[in-house]
């Protein structure tokens, strides 16, 4: 099986990807700091977390953090969620003129707040509404436009290669499907037959996405659907290291040596600084608990007892004791 594209990366209108491993955009999670983390071990695209398409509502701490910034990484990817067409196209205007050089189009998120706004994977169930959204943004803005979506609506209203098509001649460049319906959320088998079935029509990208949590998983996965890339969602979750074990994986057919413990204590105060850094010293803890507790999913213990430390510098202080400890240097959530 020829997996060049993963490997060496495709293109997306001008840009050329470095390799086909995408970072998914997970709200509250793929932020600055995580994006530039997965970026230096081995994704080719990180998007940036979804951005509401009501330009009225970036005056916010939240939405000004999702805003393209200068040191995103080349190219810079921003994903924007809504339903009015107008209102899309205007969001990606605002954005490529913030620096944007990527605009993807939200039409997989199931989380119910989304849905409530008709947007996200709600819109799988109007087709004339896709299009409209679709031809509007291509038509507003001069870099290229991607699209994430699932399945369908529902396991009875499957129309994921129909809105696939749509997508290719609205002039969409890049494709990202989640095997999933929005009924089925990120529960049930991932249906690699609807991705396989997109990525035989289309003529674009076709980027497979859901339950990629393994160098193994990955190559299975391409070889079921021949896709043109992988996006890399939860799998990434306390385990940036899994993007460079893909790529290794698919170039030479062997594992990757585990990062040694030494390695992975700077990767995680990289992560930890650049957090305090984005969110100060009240947020940034905060913010911090979930990742490490990702990081340490097999200590639920020693998760509990990070969860109750409040600042950053004993936060830092208990995890540089715990990687003294020759006794946990196996501990650690990661393959």
């Amino acid at each position: 099986m020829n997996h060049s594209s993963v490997i060496y990366g495709f293109a997306i209108g001008p840009h050329q990807l470095e390799n086909g491993l995408i970072l998914a955009p997970m709200a509250g999670i793929t932020d600055r700091p995580f994006r530039h983390l997965c970026r230096q071990l081995g994704a080719g695209l990180a998007v940036a977390e979804m951005l509401t398409s009501d330009t009225s509502l970036w005056h916010t701490q939240k939405s000004q953090r999702r805003l393209p910034h200068a040191d995103d990484g080349v190219p810079i990817s921003v994903q924007i969620a809504g339903s009015d067409p107008a209102q899309m196209a205007h969001a990606a205007q605002a954005n490529v003129a913030l620096g944007a050089q990527i605009i993807d189009i939200n039409m997989g998120c199931p989380a119910k707040k989304v849905l409530k706004k008709a947007a996200g994977s709600a819109l799988l169930r109007d087709p004339q509404l896709v299009k409209d959204i679709l031809t509007a943004v291509v038509a507003a803005v001069d870099v290229p436009v991607t699209l994430k979506i699932r399945t369908g609506w529902s396991t009875d209203q499957r129309n994921g290669l129909d809105i696939a098509n749509i997508a290719q001649d609205a002039g969409i460049k890049a494709l990202a499907v989640h095997g999933r319906t929005r009924a089925c959320g990120f529960k049930g088998a991932v249906e690699y037959d609807t991705i396989a079935a997109i990525k035989q029509t289309l003529d674009i990208p076709v980027i497979a996405n859901g339950d990629i949590n393994t160098a193994e998983d990955a190559a299975n996965i391409l070889a079921y659907t021949n896709a043109d890339g992988l996006m890399i969602g939860r799998g990434a979750q306390g385990n940036p290291w899994l993007f460079q074990q893909i790529h290794h994986h698919l170039q030479h057919g062997t594992p990757l040596k585990k990062p040694s413990n030494q390695i992975i204590w700077q990767v995680l105060q990289q992560h930890l600084y650049g957090l305090y850094d984005l969110y100060g010293e009240i947020m940034g803890p905060r913010i911090a608990r979930k990742h490490v507790g990702w990081y340490l999913k097999q200590e639920p213990a020693l998760r509990q007892q990070f969860n109750h430390l409040q600042d950053p510098l004993h936060q830092l202080d208990f995890l540089n004791h715990y990687f003294a400890s020759t006794e946990n240097q196996a501990a650690w959530n990661y393959e």
